[in-house]
């Protein structure tokens, strides 16, 4: 049986100075910051799945999103420092799954950061394994972080 208490070397919890009660309810999230790179990580729990018994892809598709936001950040693209940015499109494809007690995280590229939109590429990858590849669009909101 799988340790679901374990998390990898290097991630931390996510702390953010302001609540996100969505993000605590599906969670927990960890991180790990490598300079401007980041990963985001999850260890899969019974909550964490549909009546298949493996991880629901709105989950998964959760973890995308706040990865791909997180490493878009992080870049320190304009206005990044002031500004948020906010999902315009994400697209995801399904090539795998997660199981109770596996760790999943995150591989981004940040393609790209201009004045008013963010390009960014994900894996997902489960136990080592890529199970999600996604893309999205980020538009620099006029909302302070």
């Amino acid at each position: 049986m799988k340790d679901i208490r374990h998390v990898p070397e290097g991630f931390v919890r996510v702390r953010r100075p302001k609540l996100n009660p969505f993000n605590e309810m599906v969670g927990p999230f960890y991180e790990r910051r490598r300079g401007t790179e980041v990963s985001l990580g999850l260890r899969i729990e019974e909550r964490h799945t549909n009546s298949r018994g493996i991880c629901h892809g709105g989950m998964l598709a959760t973890l995308v999103d706040l990865a791909l936001g997180y490493a878009t950040l992080a870049t320190g693209g304009p206005g990044s420092n002031k500004q948020s940015f906010v999902t315009v499109n994400l697209s995801l494809d399904f090539a795998g799954s997660a199981k109770v007690g596996d760790w999943v995280e995150s591989e981004v590229e940040v393609q790209k950061t201009g004045s008013r939109l963010a390009f960014a590429n994900c894996y997902l990858l489960a136990n080592g394994v890529r199970i999600v590849r996604a893309n999205a669009i980020f538009a620099l909101s006029g909302s302070p972080k």
